[in-house]
């Protein structure tokens, strides 16, 4: 047994009920276990006029089709044949085969002996087939409930790139995956957590490339979780993170399948939960936070002018309010003359302190941004602007702000806009008030020391054992770590895989492959 046989075995089992050959005493006892459930339908029916053998279709109204019942399967059961139920002392062996390979007409069939299986199936959304005088269960693949159709994501919206998002249907999610990965390699290991919910969770890895660490990890953590019920991906992410007292997310969740798919191919682990769009991606370090899809389909000048951008508008989100409270409250002195008169004039007017100044207007816009995100589409945007000018021109001319401070908070809220993950984003907009708080109080060198308690934190912060700023920390990092880093290198150069994450097969690009520009020179 492999490596990855042995780790998804089941480590814990239930106590199996076992099924009977009596046909009414297994119908009673799934009756009594589904009690009061009044979308579970029993269509009992018996193929021979003489009643000498008794049938029965359990299945959950709403979640099982209904027409593949009635076209493929019940159809086909009442048209058995005579010849075989006239037989007694042959009957059981021959009307199971005759169900089994010719009378059901559906892909996907099996057995089960075990009635908490049958029950976990029929509440799946799958459908039971009792046949009297038999000690098993055919299990009859008809899931089919409402689904929303596939669009672009609104969370993570790109320029160039692929417009497909995930749904909220597991099995859809794993096919879009599965689309764009046609390798042998790639394995999806699925499994239930929930003593009430049992949702269906699907672990996602490219078996050559994993760190088996990792995988070994991430299922370990997965087997660790006893909850009632797991209604989102986020219940999963809080439960498995390393240290959820930390404000930075410590894995990566996205709704674009082609995220999830270069994420695999760089040797991480993706974890898909039914009834959410939004998938796990693990580990998360800082550089993987900061990147966007279309880094990689723009070419790499534009990718590296636009990544540079990005880290540079993480910093202005982070210190911008705290330096202008710093400045001017401490430190006028560091300003030219003429910029220091300019804001003393434009503050004389101003009754607050820029501490209470700049928390006035910084905690004005995160209501916005609270406002427009909860409102309806298109009041939500309307609001976000509207509101914003309204609400940034009042204050100037009622003189409870300064125009100055109008402009700090506009370009931290651009730079903000910028960081493509939004727990990322909120992780800073949580310390940007911090940073005010110590500007406020200590000025520069408070900003200074909530920057070195930042690093700190960010050093001794890790993903399933990857340190959270690697490259910039790890042992194993290498000069072709940074190929991907600040800039994106071309695609021909970035023939490795990153070291610090262990990969077992480190060759993504390969060393027989010949530039266009080199091919033409040859020849």
């Amino acid at each position: 047994m492999s490596f990855f046989d042995d780790l998804f075995q089941p480590k814990e089992e239930k106590v199996k009920i076992p099924i009977k050959e009596d046909y009414q005493k297994n119908l009673d006892t799934i009756k009594e276990i589904l009690s009061n459930c009044d979308d579970v339908i029993y269509r009992e029916f018996q193929p021979m006029k003489d009643k000498k053998m008794n049938f029965a279709l359990v299945y959950a109204e709403g979640i099982s089709n209904k027409d593949l019942l009635q076209e493929y399967v019940l159809k086909s059961l009442m048209l058995l044949s005579s010849d075989i139920l006239k037989e007694p002392h042959l009957m059981k062996e021959k009307l199971f085969e005759e169900i089994k390979k010719q009378s059901i007409s559906v892909a996907d069939i099996k057995e089960i002996d075990d009635m908490n299986v049958a029950i976990d199936t029929i509440l799946c959304g799958d459908t039971i087939l009792i046949v009297d005088k038999w000690d098993k269960f055919f299990v009859i693949a008809s899931k089919g409930w409402e689904f929303r159709s596939i669009s672009e994501p609104s969370t993570e919206t790109v320029i160039r790139g692929p417009r497909e998002g995930f749904v909220e249907t597991l099995r859809i999610n794993t096919a879009l995956v599965r689309r764009r990965i046609r390798d042998p390699k790639f394995k999806i290991k699925q499994m239930q957590i929930g003593e009430r919910s049992k949702t269906d969770i699907a672990i996602l890895y490219i078996e050559e490339i994993v760190n088996k660490d990792i995988l070994k990890e991430v299922k370990k953590r997965l087997d660790e979780i006893k909850i009632d019920a797991i209604l989102e991906s986020g219940y999963i992410e809080q439960f498995i993170e390393d240290q959820w007292k930390s404000p930075f997310p410590q894995i990566q969740n996205t709704q674009r399948p082609d995220v999830v798919s270069a994420a695999l191919l760089e040797g991480r682990v993706a974890i898909i939960v039914d009834n959410t769009p939004f998938v796990l991606l693990i580990p998360a370090t800082i550089v993987t936070l900061l990147q966007s899809p279309e880094d990689y389909s723009e070419r790499f000048l534009i990718a590296s002018a636009l990544r540079i951008l990005r880290f540079i508008s993480i910093v202005f989100a982070l210190f911008l309010p705290s330096l202008y409270i710093a400045i001017t409250s401490y430190h006028p002195g560091m300003l030219p003359t003429d910029l220091a008169l300019y804001v003393a004039g434009s503050r004389m007017n101003v009754p607050f302190p820029a501490f209470i100044e700049t928390f006035i207007m910084e905690g004005s816009l995160e209501l916005l941004r609270e406002a427009g995100v909860r409102l309806p589409g298109p009041i939500g945007s309307t609001i976000g602007i509207v509101g914003g000018l309204v609400l940034g021109q009042a204050a100037v001319q009622a003189g409870i702000v300064s125009p100055l401070m109008v402009i700090v908070v506009a370009l931290t809220a651009m730079a903000a806009y910028t960081t493509p993950n939004y727990s990322f984003a909120i992780a800073f907009r949580i310390l940007r008030f911090s940073l005010m708080i110590l500007a406020g109080v200590f000025g520069l060198y408070g900003i200074i020391l909530g920057l070195i308690i930042i690093l700190i934190h960010l050093c001794n912060l890790k993903s399933f054992g990857v340190p959270y700023l690697s490259p910039f920390v790890a042992t194993e990092t290498t000069f072709k770590d940074f190929k991907d880093v600040l800039i994106r290198a071309p695609l021909r150069f970035m023939k490795k895989r990153p070291e610090f994450l262990h990969r077992r097969d480190n060759d993504r690009l390969r060393d027989t492959t010949v530039a266009i520009g080199e091919e033409e020179k040859d020849e």
